[in-house]
């Protein structure tokens, strides 16, 4: 299904089950299939989940512009609306936490009930003068000259990392395979303008000001979104923050870890 945003861009969607709503928001360059193993056990326990292909991912349309996160946050706002969704837990893994923490300030809490944070790039990843734990800026123009050289060798490097394999985690070359197809499937465009605006978005003010329950979850041995600088911190920020750590997870958690994700969340939702 599709939905057209302010600009005239052609988002897809997906919409599944009926009761109080979850709209699920992927990782920077995944899509909605990324959700396949929390679908259908939130409409098995009642919840309407709702998913979305940002711009420049899956099967929506890939424009030249509007990869800033306050865009992409308005594209939530829109499909929020085009659904009528009230009451909304807002589930973003990944860039998805970023969306939902732009979303929050630009659009406020009016419809949503609850956040989930999952391996969100939060709260600020660039290294300032107030900001010391962040990242320098040359490790980013380091990668977008790798995206502009071998996209492909880059995320074949990233593949076993993303999952902590190295830890045991038991997953088949077949869905390493399965999520590099979704990655190599963004626009390249997308992908790396993405990386860039997820870098310099500073999320601070923004945390501190959500109302709304909050959940955090974060693996220990993330190598994408180190857990000392994003989720610690910004279960930290988050008045009354629900917080959760996985030992062994690494970045794509939401496979590895699906069953205690599926319940912490669930948990969450019931008592949140």
């Amino acid at each position: 299904m599709f939905f057209e945003t302010a600009d005239g861009t052609r988002l897809a969607y997906e919409d599944y089950g009926q009761g109080e709503p979850i709209l699920f928001l992927a990782s920077w360059v995944l899509h909605s299939d990324m959700w396949e193993y929390q679908l259908p056990f939130f409409v098995e326990h009642g919840y309407r989940c709702v998913t979305l292909d940002r711009r420049g991912h899956g099967r929506s349309d890939r424009p030249s512009t509007g990869y800033d996160l306050d865009t992409l946050a308005d594209d939530v706002a829109a499909l929020i609306e085009h659904l009528g969704l009230r009451r909304v837990t807002l589930v973003g893994h990944s860039a998805g936490g970023s969306e939902i923490a732009r979303y929050l300030v630009r659009h406020g809490e009016d419809r949503v009930a609850r956040v989930a944070f999952v391996s969100a790039v939060l709260p600020f990843l660039k290294r300032t003068a107030d900001n010391p734990e962040g990242a320098p800026e040359e490790g980013l123009r380091a990668t977008l000259a790798q995206f502009a050289t071998d996209r492909p060798k880059w995320f074949a490097r990233q593949a076993q990392v993303w999952f902590a394999t190295h830890l045991g985690n038991d997953v088949s070359p077949a869905l390493v395979d399965w999520t590099l197809a979704q990655c190599l499937s963004t626009s390249p465009w997308a992908t790396a303008r993405l990386f860039e605006a997820i870098y310099h978005a500073d999320h601070r003010d923004g945390l501190r000001a959500i109302t709304v329950p909050a959940l955090v979850v974060h693996g220990a041995a993330d190598m994408s979104a180190r857990v000392e600088t994003t989720g610690r911190r910004t279960a930290a920020l988050v008045p009354g923050a629900v917080y959760k750590e996985y030992p062994t997870g690494g970045h794509g958690l939401f496979v590895t870890h699906k069953d205690a994700l599926n319940d912490d969340l669930l948990a969450f939702l019931k008592n949140g």
